[in-house]
């Protein structure tokens, strides 16, 4: 979205300038709009590149240059206790991580929160919900989202509420990712700053394997009471009415 900015110079001489509103409503630069192809290939060759390293016992240092090398960035399989931190110049985006822990183990339910997400992210999760891959998920979000977001916002309930789980909103600007499989005891914490979208900026985040960390942050948003009373109906994981 393109706003135009006036203002008035101390010589009373009225300029006009023009901003980048992006995805995510926060303001860009004006460069950041493609229009001339060699200077964008000239600027994609300059972004900077993903960088991971496991904080244990070895260092493992991995560059990524778009998401479809994550595969090769991180193990198929997290063990326990380790803790892979990833940093990124907008190769990898958020949802990601979750896609790449989900296809290399089963797990039963995901817990979600994020500021926001788009509707391609929303479609994402119901793909996963509707295939199995899996059964539950618990989703919490800023309090701008429902109003800002209409569209992503009414099928993320609709998926959501399909499955048991729940969308709360509330003053949120956290992003955490939670996966769980009771059944083998396999418990994944992604923590990152980067929203659930695609976004050309400078992400870190965090894979931790880790049952102890993932009951940390379980606990705190069960317990979390949304501004909308839309999933008032809405029991823990493990709890019945």
């Amino acid at each position: 979205h393109l706003l135009q900015n006036r203002e008035i110079d101390r010589g009373g001489v009225m300029q006009t300038s023009d901003l980048l509103l992006d995805v995510d409503g926060c303001f860009a630069d004006f460069d950041e709009i493609e229009i001339d192809p060699e200077a964008r290939a000239r600027r994609l060759a300059k972004r900077v590149l993903a960088r991971a390293t496991r904080t244990r016992s070895r260092i493992h240092t991995r560059r990524a240059s778009s998401e479809a090398t994550l595969g090769s960035l991180l193990p198929s399989r997290i063990d326990v206790g380790d803790s892979w931190h990833v940093i990124s110049g907008g190769d990898v985006d958020s949802l990601s991580y979750a896609a790449h822990v989900l296809n290399g183990e089963p797990f039963q339910r995901m817990v979600l929160s994020t500021w926001c997400m788009a509707i391609d992210d929303v479609a994402t999760l119901r793909a996963w919900l509707d295939a199995g891959k899996l059964k539950r998920l618990d989703c919490y979000v800023g309090e701008i989202f429902p109003s800002q977001y209409q569209e992503a916002y009414a099928a993320l309930c609709t998926a959501v509420r399909a499955h048991q789980g729940r969308v709360a909103t509330f003053r949120n600007h956290s992003k955490v990712m939670l996966l769980a499989n009771d059944s083998t005891q396999r418990y994944i914490v992604i923590e990152s700053s980067a929203n659930v979208n695609t976004n050309p900026r400078t992400e870190q985040t965090s894979v931790t394997a880790d049952a102890e960390l993932f009951r940390f942050y379980d606990d705190f948003f069960a317990d979390i009471k949304s501004y909308s009373r839309n999933f008032d109906e809405w029991q823990r994981h493990g709890t019945t009415a």
